[in-house]
């Protein structure tokens, strides 16, 4: 079998944890410091280190890194109620059960339930026979909760499947991120990240326009064409992309 990566076997996109470390450390980037300080309050050394662990792997607080570049300046730009929105959005490109759900809640009709047995089938036919009963059973529940931290799904228990309101702040983080995996043109407006926000596609280049009048990305659409490209942002990061 290949090696999935994913924290959603024991945790979820842990949106309480990472703010706490985030608010912290933003200034002098001192993330793992805050971690050892156990900014995150977990009651023993053990539950530091495994949060430790799990929050490393899912969001890196790597300063080359340029994804986490972005992470930390669209944090510091956004409102709290966009935050965990963010943390969705850069986890997907770190945990590959979490982007695979993304069809399961995005195509549940708001107002509908997003069952936890719609998720469990979906992670089989994506890993037949990979798990057992009670491990697919419980990532599908953590699976959920990530979701439900960023406003897709709202119950304790009912899961009903709700919408966020999606800025163009958090829209060109997305983008951002396509880019910075690699993608082009339209093929950025069709990746995982933007995808995730369940945009129309009319919404969605709607705020591609306004992240463009605002100067966050360079955006345009003509004839059938879409470019897009984030040359201000790269430069104002110092991030050099090839």
């Amino acid at each position: 079998m290949s090696k999935l990566k994913t924290i959603h076997t024991s945790r979820t996109i842990m949106f309480a944890e990472l703010s706490k470390v985030m608010d912290f450390a933003m200034q002098d980037n001192s993330y793992f410091h805050s971690l050892n300080q156990n900014v995150i309050n977990k009651k023993t050394q053990s539950g530091i280190e495994k949060t430790t662990r799990y929050l490393t792997s899912l969001y890196g607080f790597d300063q080359n890194d340029p994804s986490f570049v972005a992470l930390k300046y669209f944090w510091q730009m956004s409102d709290d109620h966009e935050k965990p929105i963010l943390s969705l959005v850069y986890a997907i490109g770190n945990d590959d059960l979490l982007a695979e759900s993304i069809p399961v809640v995005l195509e549940t009709l708001q107002g509908e339930k997003v069952t936890i047995e719609k998720i469990e089938q979906n992670i089989e036919s994506f890993h037949p026979n990979r798990y057992s009963e009670n491990t697919r059973r419980s990532l599908a529940q953590n699976i959920a909760s990530s979701w439900k931290q960023a406003g897709f799904i709202t119950g304790k228990t009912k899961n009903i499947r709700t919408q966020p309101p999606i800025s163009y702040n958090i829209l060109a983080f997305a983008l951002f991120l396509a880019y910075l995996n690699g993608l082009r043109g339209e093929f950025i407006l069709t990746s995982k990240w933007p995808k995730a926000l369940s945009l129309s596609e009319s919404k969605l280049r709607d705020l591609a326009v306004e992240a463009s009048k605002r100067d966050v990305i360079q955006y345009q659409f003509a004839g059938g064409v879409t470019a897009i490209s984030f040359s201000n942002l790269t430069n104002k990061l110092q991030i050099n992309v090839i």
